[in-house]
């Protein structure tokens, strides 16, 4: 039998198999105030069989906020409606994780507080778009980040941790990938900057790495996770030299002692072929907590990461969508439903509580 099956104890969590579902934007949260509700506790708690249920992205606060109908961690309403989502998984005996997220650049002025100009590490636009409620727009231009604001943003991380584990969160992953603003700070694409937070890699790593410390520090190394997009252009971000940038971003998670890294490995969503020189494998190799591999992963690709040691676990996107009962059809090698494609961002039930268990 492949150990893909078997527990793993991630940092202070021990998770029953190594099957993973990983955060996917799904834009259900009620529109009034960014809220999850009766369906996503439906929705997580079909999916509870995965060792760890990392959620969607979940903004920090309302500047944090990039797309219409998603859910925050900022608010009361926020915090009763993800404890009735953490209490129906911990019901069907499943983890959950929840993913700490700021946009930074990869918003528009009408989802921020007051029409304001979205926040980033430089007054860069994206050249993205994102979803305001009525279609696609391009982002705002946003402005640069006082220095003097850097710990606000710290603390804002830090509340929103403390906040999941008031929700019942058994985790919490910081996100740090896909062209948002940890990833923002750290490629020199977007950060532009001639202070202590740009410039050389150290510098543009220093963010992430006091971030990462105060989330640790609010509710355990132990309990704290980090996902990382190296070698991806997401959101039309871009690093000169990834292997330097991510090497010192893999070091700050093992200075920190966080319990995980979560890896999207090539394209996010795309290509996991690597142009010459750039390297997973060495990125890895900096870091001595668990290795959870993402992005594209099928059983085959899954069982030998797992059993090689590859990786130590891996998460799955697009087939939990599809499959609430993922892991036990992997187990018996069974027939995947396939996703409805129209059906992942916006609306209700139909395409997200509905998809049938073997």
């Amino acid at each position: 039998m492949t150990k893909l099956f078997d527990p793993i104890t991630v940092g202070d969590v021990t998770l029953a198999n190594r099957i993973l579902m990983a955060p996917l934007t799904r834009n259900r949260a009620r529109a009034e105030d960014d809220a999850p509700y009766d369906i996503h506790a439906d929705y997580y708690a079909q999916r509870a069989g995965a060792g760890l249920i990392i959620t969607e992205a979940t903004q920090i606060s309302p500047e944090g906020k990039g797309y219409a109908w998603t859910p925050g961690i900022h608010s009361k309403a926020q915090i009763d409606g993800w404890k009735a989502v953490t209490d129906a998984v911990h019901a069907k005996g499943g983890k959950i994780a929840l993913q700490l997220w700021h946009v930074g650049r990869i918003s528009h002025t009408s989802l921020q507080p007051d029409g304001q100009a979205p926040v980033a590490p430089s007054a860069i636009a994206a050249q993205a778009q994102t979803f305001d409620g009525k279609g696609f727009v391009d982002t705002s231009t946003p402005r640069a980040l006082e220095i003097s604001e850097i710990p606000r943003l710290i603390q804002e991380y830090r509340t929103a941790a403390r906040n999941a584990m008031d929700a019942g969160f058994d985790m919490v992953e910081v996100h740090a990938g896909n062209g948002y603003l940890l990833d923002q700070f750290l490629k020199d694409g977007a950060n532009k900057r001639d202070d202590a937070y740009g410039g050389s890699v150290e510098n543009r790593v220093r963010l992430l790495r006091e971030v990462l410390t105060a989330v640790a520090d609010e509710v355990g190394a132990g309990r704290t996770g980090v996902r990382f997009s190296p070698f991806s252009n997401a959101n039309a971000i871009s690093d000169s030299d990834p292997m330097a940038t991510f090497s010192a971003a893999m070091d700050a998670a093992e200075e920190v002692g966080i319990a995980y890294v979560h890896m999207v490995e090539g394209q996010t969503g795309g290509s996991r072929e690597l142009d010459e020189g750039l390297s997973i494998d060495a990125l890895k190799s900096r870091y001595s907590g668990t290795y959870i591999a993402n992005n594209g992963y099928n059983r085959d690709m899954a069982i030998e990461a797992v059993d090689s040691g590859k990786a130590d676990a891996v998460a799955f996107g697009v087939p939990f969508i599809a499959n609430p009962d993922l892991p036990e059809r992997l187990r018996q090698n069974a027939p995947l439903n396939e996703a409805d494609q129209s059906t992942f961002y916006g609306g209700g039930r139909e395409g997200y509580t509905d998809y049938p268990t073997l």
